[in-house]
């Protein structure tokens, strides 16, 4: 990407550039047309005009009276380029805030497992994927398998292993900051939860300004629309079973809705020979105008090392 002197972006003040021109071309008229429409269906003498006329422009002074009309014309069209240049300014700094992609994989809770001999050392992964999205998991599978066995662990079948590794991806896809923190604060099992982005929009009282300041907002809207924010999601959910020789007592209590007003809760105890772990992996990529193809291949990456670093 290239940029001026100025540390803008070139590509991107040349269009604002040409915009800019066009709407100053042809938006006159349109500042002159709403004028004139708002003083017919509101036909009342503002303040300004009132005082305007206290003044020495009693004595059939047209081009004063003119000018003054003008004026207010003039100081629509400052409030539109204002606005847009403000947009421009605005979609400048976020184009150069976040020009490189960002990648940042975290979990919800640290595994610690105990160091075990060479033999022991034998791992089966289990790898499924609940989205709608077509990620490959039989090729993020071989990554974490290859992974796996460089940290000097071997991938058996679940049968000869010594640790179980089950992973489900839950949801990939875009999102926000705020919600990629709700789902790691949820936890494994918990909630996934979206963002949504909310808008304002402010009113004026004069004319003038109202009609300035929708002919700016358009062009303000155009400038941001070709700089965007992007942040895309990848949860996981993951379960790391621990072999014991020893009998391992469990209780598990699940709360059940049956229908919109009865809850059940049952509490199951079971034994056996395994230790369970469970955490949930929140990968994201930011960076401006991400496309979907770019950011899948970083989020695979983040997440094999945060699964392969446990052990």
């Amino acid at each position: 990407m290239k940029y001026d002197n100025n540390g803008s972006v070139a590509p991107f003040r040349s269009i604002l550039r040409s915009f800019l021109r066009r709407f100053v071309r042809h938006h006159i008229g349109i500042a002159q047309t709403a004028r004139t429409h708002l003083l017919h269906i509101n036909p009342v003498r503002e303040p300004m005009t009132e005082k305007l006329d206290s003044l020495h422009l009693h004595n059939n002074q047209p081009q004063t009276k003119e000018s003054f009309r003008y004026a207010r014309i003039g100081l629509a069209l400052a409030i539109s380029l204002g606005a847009t240049a403000l947009g421009g300014c605005a979609a400048t700094q976020v184009m150069l805030s976040h020009r490189n992609l960002e990648v940042q994989t975290r979990m919800s809770n640290t595994i610690f497992l105990n160091p075990v001999s060479h033999v022991y050392k034998t791992v089966y992964v289990q790898f499924h994927s609940t989205t709608d999205k077509n990620i490959g998991i039989a090729q993020i599978k071989r990554r974490l398998d290859s992974a796996i066995e460089a940290n000097g662990y071997r991938i058996v079948s679940s049968r000869y292993a010594h640790y179980w590794i089950q992973v489900n991806i839950l949801q990939v896809g875009k999102s926000d900051p705020s919600a990629a923190n709700n789902a790691l604060v949820g936890g494994f099992g918990g909630a996934l939860a979206g963002g949504a982005v909310a808008g304002m929009a402010s009113n004026y009282d004069t004319n003038t300004t109202l009609a300035g300041g929708l002919i700016g907002g358009i062009a303000s809207i155009a400038a941001d629309s070709l700089v965007k924010d992007v942040t895309y999601m990848m949860i996981t959910d993951l379960q790391l079973s621990v072999h014991s020789n020893r009998i391992v007592r469990q209780s598990m209590v699940a709360n059940l809705q049956n229908g919109s007003s009865t809850t059940s809760n049952e509490n199951i105890v079971t034994s056996g020979h395994w230790i369970r772990y469970r955490t949930r992996i929140v990968s994201t990529a930011n960076k401006v105008n991400l496309k979907f193809a770019a950011a899948l291949p970083k989020l695979e990456g983040g997440l094999v090392r945060s699964i392969s670093g446990i052990i």
